[in-house]
């Protein structure tokens, strides 16, 4: 081109879970038959919507008003509802102008970054959601900045790291907390979580909080939402109905902002983050006409109840079970709907593979293990792949320096999903005793021998 014409983030912008589906594809056309666990979509794994919600979606569709514009910032109405549910948990109080919809999370993550000055940065956790590290990282054309949950410690953040980062580097504007928290399936303690609020109110920081799984914290386990905590220091969390009513495909999503004018720059930000949502005009209608109703129908939190112990009763499933596998460390997943597993340092290495079914697919996870720079987690997650056609996540995807890979708790059916962890429970151990060197047998005996070797 005449001039360059690449964004100096472009670089920074990967998203491995939906970047494996590619090679998944590819080995489906060679005979492997794929079991996605890469992507926190309960429709996808068989979530079955109640009737009594398509009732209400239905109904709502017949609406002409459902099909037009609505206002940019979101419909007043639901915007009032929100408002009123939010103000209830007590801490600060917000009104609906303090709201802003988006076209899913997504939506309002890039432009949550995609709006601060270039050099402001965002510390986010590591592990961390993909489209975070790689929107904050893309925003700044430099790698994200993080500090580390700790696997050994529930996952618990490092908050001395975050500290000492957050005096020694002058460019930090702001922190992330993704709680509940996607990989790990943790939630943050009270005490963390008034630690971090301490620490941005110190250095004159704000927070962003991902809470998009806030309501599916599990039995036995409790965490705060930002509101309650934040105090007097300015806030945005992030909240939607994607994972939580399920509906991922209505691409709803919405900001509560927290003490917004409490100071100038951040009250100037978050107003630029309007704008631009302005300038698409608004979100979609027809979802967030729903939501109220949904909220408040009798039936919903019986719905909502049943998934988060179905989920913990999975987390608990996978827990006991992998956790007897030497090596590696797991923890019971307590909120959201993901479990990580991690290897302990040194384990891998470039020379574990385990049994694949033909030529072919030998041929094609060759070209891919032996590509410049793959991450010794992927390579695993490669291998697994084409061994089982489980389609798991490595965690090194997620901004991380540990090796290990994130799967979910979602599938409805628990002998499909016991067959999946007992898969994962045989991979792991198969690849960590393995020589280096790749037997051939036969696609169907692979699953016998897999299920063989967990009983």
């Amino acid at each position: 081109m005449r001039t360059h014409i690449i964004h100096i983030g472009a670089g920074e912008l990967n998203y491995e879970i939906r970047n494996i589906i590619r090679v998944a594809e590819r080995l489906q056309a060679l005979g492997v038959k794929i079991n996605l666990e890469n992507i926190g979509d309960p429709v996808a794994k068989g979530e079955k919507i109640p009737e009594w919600m398509k009732r209400i979606v239905a109904r709502l569709a017949m609406e002409d008003c459902s099909y037009g514009y609505c206002p940019t910032q979101g419909i007043l109405e639901t915007r009032q509802f929100l408002a009123e549910q939010n103000n209830r948990h007590g801490g600060v109080r917000i009104a609906p102008e303090d709201i802003i919809f988006f076209n899913g999370l997504g939506d309002a993550i890039t432009k949550v970054y995609g709006f601060l000055a270039r050099t402001a940065r965002i510390i986010t956790p590591s592990p961390t959601y993909t489209t975070h590290s790689a929107s904050e990282a893309a925003h700044a054309g430099l790698p994200a900045i993080t500090y580390g949950l700790d696997p050994h410690r529930d996952w618990r953040p490092n908050l001395r790291e975050l500290r000492q980062k957050v005096r020694y580097n002058p460019t930090i504007a702001g922190i992330l907390v993704i709680n509940p928290d996607n990989p790990t399936g943790a939630v943050y303690t009270d005490e963390d979580l008034m630690e971090i609020v301490h620490i941005a109110k110190e250095f004159d920081l704000f927070i962003i909080a991902d809470e998009i799984y806030q309501n599916l914290v599990f039995e036995g386990h409790r965490t705060l939402p930002l509101v309650e905590v934040i105090g007097d220091v300015p806030g945005l969390a992030m909240k939607g109905v994607s994972k939580e009513l399920p509906w991922p495909g209505s691409r709803c999503g919405w900001i509560e902002v927290y003490n917004g004018g409490r100071d100038r720059d951040f009250a100037a930000y978050t107003r630029s983050i309007l704008n631009a949502k302005m300038v698409e005009v608004c979100s979609t209608t027809l979802p967030q006409k729903a939501i109220p109703d949904i909220y408040r129908h009798p039936e919903y939190p019986v719905y909502l109840e049943s998934r988060r112990r179905r989920y913990q009763r999975f987390s608990d499933l996978a827990y006991e079970r992998l956790s007897a596998i030497p090596g590696v460390v797991v923890n019971r997943t307590k909120g959201a709907f993901y479990m990580s597993v991690v290897f302990e340092p040194g384990l891998l290495n470039g020379r574990q593979s385990l049994p694949l079914q033909n030529e072919d697919i030998r041929e094609l996870i060759d070209e891919l293990v032996e590509a410049p720079g793959v991450a010794l987690d992927k390579r695993f997650v490669y291998y697994l792949l084409a061994a089982t056609g489980l389609c798991v996540v490595p965690l090194t995807s997620f901004n991380s320096e540990l090796n290990g890979f994130r799967f979910t708790l979602l599938d409805p059916d628990e002998e499909r999903f016991q067959n999946t962890v007992e898969t994962l429970a045989w991979g792991v151990r198969q690849y960590l005793s393995s020589s280096g060197e790749t037997a051939k047998i036969p696609g169907e005996a692979l699953v016998m021998k897999a299920h063989a070797a967990a009983r």
